[in-house]
């Protein structure tokens, strides 16, 4: 009998030895899922600043595209002045060519604010889609995280299940 369970407390010391190294590593995994867990929240928090970041750019892309619209329109309204200068006062075929070069030097400038306002209706709307996939992204992090932490909770629970049982 005390060799039997001299053998039995060897192999429940076993049993205890690898049950407490199983629980030092699953404690290890927690802390590391923990620490994970911290990881995320911080890049949740970068991905709410880098939309913060975003709204900010879209308001100041609309601000600007707004400006140079009204550019655009004070342009215009010179352009068709000039016109209206140029027929009314044709006394010097000098002053109409200058006119021209003016009205030509302002189509110019409308040319480039229109492609300017078509390059920041294009910034603004990749910068949308930036900030749907950056939602998107924090949206599945999200998902991660519930699914690390009820893996963590569940697996605690097995653990403490096990050890109760032991």
């Amino acid at each position: 009998d005390r060799d039997t369970d001299k053998k039995r407390i060897e192999e429940l010391l076993e049993e205890n030895m690898v049950l407490e190294i199983a629980q030092k590593q699953s404690m290890d995994e927690s802390a590391h899922l923990g620490w994970e867990l911290e990881q995320l929240s911080k890049s949740t928090d970068l991905a709410d600043s880098e939309k913060s970041f975003v709204f900010e750019l879209n308001e100041c892309a609309s601000s600007r595209i707004l400006k140079l619209e009204k550019d655009n329109q004070s342009l215009q309204n010179t352009i068709q002045e000039l016109r209206d200068a140029s027929l009314t006062s044709r006394e010097s075929s000098l002053k109409f060519v200058e006119l021209e070069k003016e009205n030509q030097q302002l189509s110019k400038k409308i040319e480039k604010l229109q492609n300017q306002i078509e390059k920041e209706k294009q910034s603004n709307q990749d910068l949308e889609t930036l900030s749907e996939e950056l939602i998107k992204d924090k949206e599945q992090l999200q998902v991660v995280m519930e699914t690390l932490k009820a893996d963590k909770d569940r697996q605690i629970k097995d653990l403490k299940q096990e050890n109760d049982h032991l």
